[in-house]
């Protein structure tokens, strides 16, 4: 199977469209009472129980659009913004942009049109298994009673197996994994609209928080399985359409590195040259093939490489590949992990122990007394998919100065009251004194511990959409000093406020951000096409030099 013809597939996706009366149609019409129920609590959004359908399934058409059709209406401007500049769309004065006007930019360059987002969730089963991996479908394949192997139990070797391509390996699991879809949840008695539990009980806690890293999803904070489930799930459309769209990318650098090879660049190739890519693409060369009909088969199959040609068929674009692109280019495009591990891994290089004691301590991971710094680095890349457990004395260490003087005032602790009225108390003296008062609450427990945490659970998303801004230059200094980051001399406050970021959100979420991964996932593709494309240049370039040297030798010798 060819790269970009599979990539070409995955970019098309389902393409079903409802009538202009899709809305008189939505797919939660036919839902069970149970998955109406799902949807919501999946969503955060309270409903009465006891509750008979009807009111269910008001309360989802309620909510439907905000979070299936045009989720982007809820965003900030700086979610908005953020968005557009993955696109590439850099707004004129973004600061001074309307949120309507956002939002109508956002629109323009959405995944998919309104009527699609409603059709899609009319067959769930035909993509929510498209963001997992290889071993995760076959995992689920294997509960449920579905060997692997071919599509077709008849299917034979023939001579015409060279003439239609055959399904790759993640096409066969793909296909199989569905088939046991419907299996499942028969077997639990289940629905499958909106699917249950039962679909992820092959999944482990580490599973959830990987899935959550690649697909630039913070996973919930604290955690609890249910919650992890709950996030894939709502989360999982937008996943498929960010990687359909990453696909499409991947396409395009695909394209530009085939288009290198023009006539000229093949014409230079020696004839070995030509049969070693003939090798590494998985083209059939048959014995006795001339240079000339080797050039012209290389000329054949690179348009098939690129989906030019009509037999151009279905796959996924995170499977495999086996060509010379393949063993650089799959690297990149099989899994984002792989880029987020290494930049998860650079970072933490420079931490001081303190910081990565904080990291497993956030994670309830226990730390042997006495261990060594680079011990400790590997507990931590060990745990680098591991969601934080709850609340810890480390949840402070992006709180704001107000933040932090409120919470202090909040605690009931007269402690900590005194300190956060402390005249001149700096960010460092009110984040000791809230970890004193935090551990004093955690350890009398009952009301003191639960006023704690429902304060801690009021504030940290405000706490976290102001992380750094209000920040001085002596505050976001010392913060990068406890990770053990130097700071360039001459560095502006912003950035800073970068550095800052980037550290504390490896420290939060562990390998990645919603937009370093996307980002990571783009460079690594990019980087990938652009070496493969330079080393046929320059093979390209040493034959043609080699050729002609040989003309000039030849013509010498005639001389």
């Amino acid at each position: 199977m060819r790269i970009a013809t599979a990539l070409i597939s995955l970019a098309l996706g389902a393409s079903t469209v409802l009538g202009s009366s899709w809305f008189s149609n939505a797919a939660y019409n036919k839902w069970h009472e149970t998955e109406l129920e799902r949807w919501l609590s999946d969503h955060n959004i309270p409903y009465p129980t006891p509750a008979d359908r009807r009111d269910l399934e008001k309360l989802v058409q309620t909510n439907w659009d905000s979070y299936v059709v045009t989720p982007y209406k809820e965003w900030d401007t700086a979610k908005l913004n953020e968005y557009l500049k993955l696109k590439g769309i850099q707004t004129k004065d973004s600061a001074a942009a309307s949120k309507d006007s956002l939002i109508s930019q956002v629109q323009s360059v959405w995944y998919e049109p309104e009527d699609k987002a409603q059709s899609a969730w009319a067959n769930v089963r035909d993509w929510i298994l498209d963001t997992w991996t290889d071993s995760q479908l076959k995992a689920f394949c294997d509960r449920n009673g579905i060997p692997g192997g071919w599509r077709n139990s008849n299917f034979r070797p023939t001579q015409l197996t060279e003439l239609v391509p055959q399904p790759r390996k993640r096409d066969t699991l793909l296909e199989k994994a569905r088939l046991a879809y419907e299996k499942a949840a028969e077997k639990a008695g289940e629905t499958v609209a909106y699917p249950g539990n039962w679909l992820y009980e092959t999944w482990s806690e580490s599973d959830f928080k990987e899935w959550l890293d690649t697909h630039g999803i913070p996973a919930p904070q604290p955690t609890t399985r249910d919650k992890l489930i709950a996030s894939v799930r709502r989360n999982s459309r937008l996943a498929y359409l960010r990687m359909q769209e990453q696909a499409a990318q991947v396409q395009s650098s695909t394209k530009a590195a085939y288009d290198a090879l023009t006539d000229k660049l093949i014409d230079a190739w020696s004839e070995s040259q030509l049969k070693e890519f003939c090798d590494k693409n998985g083209i059939n060369v048959p014995q006795g093939t001339k240079v000339n009909q080797l050039r012209a088969l290389v000329r054949k199959h690179r348009a098939e490489l690129l989906g030019d040609t009509v037999s151009a068929t279905a796959a996924s674009a995170f499977g495999a590949a086996t060509s010379n692109v393949g063993e650089n280019y799959a690297r990149a495009t099989d899994s984002t992990a792989q880029a987020t591990e290494a930049a998860f891994n650079k970072a933490i290089e420079t931490w001081s122990d303190s910081r990565l004691k904080g990291y497993l301590d956030a994670r309830g991971v226990p730390v042997p007394q006495a261990s060594k710094t680079d011990e400790l680095r590997a507990l931590v890349r060990k745990h680098a998919h591991k969601a934080a457990s709850g609340w810890t004395a480390w949840t402070f260490d992006d709180y704001t100065y107000d933040n932090l003087k409120n919470y202090l005032a909040a605690t009931g602790n007269d402690a900590a009251k005194k300190a956060s009225e402390k005249a001149g108390a700096t960010r460092e003296d009110l984040l000791k004194a809230a970890k004193s008062a935090y551990a004093s609450a955690s350890s009398a427990g009952g009301s003191s511990y639960a006023s704690a945490t429902n304060y801690l659970a009021k504030t940290t998303d405000a706490a976290k959409a102001s992380t750094f801004e209000t920040w001085s230059d002596s505050e976001l200094k010392s913060y990068l000093d406890s990770y053990g980051i130097p700071v360039p001399q001459g560095s502006s406050i912003n950035e800073l406020r970068a550095l800052a970021r980037r550290q504390y959100t490896y420290f939060k979420y562990g390998t990645s951000t919603p937009t370093e991964t996307i980002f990571a996932k783009i460079g690594e593709n990019a980087k990938a096409t652009w070496d493969w494309v330079m080393e046929q240049l320059n093979i390209g370039s040493d034959a043609a030099k080699k050729k002609a040297q040989q003309a000039k030798e030849k013509g010498h010798k005639e001389l």
